[in-house]
């Protein structure tokens, strides 16, 4: 008999650029076949003395393992995002038991934002605004409307989208934690 795996899923990650200002956010959710496991889970931090901000989607254990490659990366490339980005993504891509991580990441500075997985992909958005996740569609469709029709900050747009998405995926809750670029902390709010 045929076992299936059960899959972990979790998450809506939403990187916001609007006006100038840089948010990062997530929901809190970890779902296990069809229970939720964990309402309260962070899924983004800061990184670079607050110069950075990186949050994942998929495995938690795989995520780790890459948000320390990743600042392993910014402190080998001086802190520029687009150079550690490219060398995360090459070296997921081409190391055996990197490749077999089941996750992906949103990393932003005040200038940047990549989506990386390790299929070697550096996606940079077209419009500063990036989600990934099982909500992320409706997060980016939720924030690019309200980044296009309305006045407020990024951290507005990307709560308010976030919200909308925990409205509509089951596999994200709206315990959010929203970060701004800028402080030490990230600016948790």
């Amino acid at each position: 008999m045929n076992q299936q795996r059960r899959r972990i899923r979790s998450t809506t990650i939403l990187g916001v650029r609007v006006r100038g200002q840089v948010c990062l956010g997530g929901d809190g959710q970890v779902t296990f076949g069809d229970v939720a496991v964990k309402s309260g889970a962070r899924k983004v931090r800061p990184m670079s003395d607050g110069r950075v901000l990186a949050g994942f989607a998929g495995s938690a254990a795989d995520a780790f393992s890459l948000f320390e490659k990743f600042e392993g990366q910014l402190e080998s490339h001086g802190g520029q995002l687009a150079r550690a980005a490219v060398a995360l993504a090459t070296e997921w891509r081409r190391d055996r038991v990197l490749r077999r991580l089941e996750a992906m990441l949103v990393v932003m500075d005040a200038e940047r934002a990549f989506l990386l997985s390790g299929n070697g992909d550096v996606i940079e958005p077209d419009e500063g605004i990036l989600a990934i996740g099982s909500g992320g569609n409706y997060a980016l469709s939720a924030a690019r409307a309200l980044a296009r029709h309305s006045d407020l900050d990024a951290e507005s747009v990307c709560r308010r989208a976030l919200e909308i998405a925990a409205e509509l995926c089951i596999y994200t809750n709206d315990r959010i934690e929203v970060l701004r670029l800028g402080s030490r902390d990230g600016g948790a709010s």
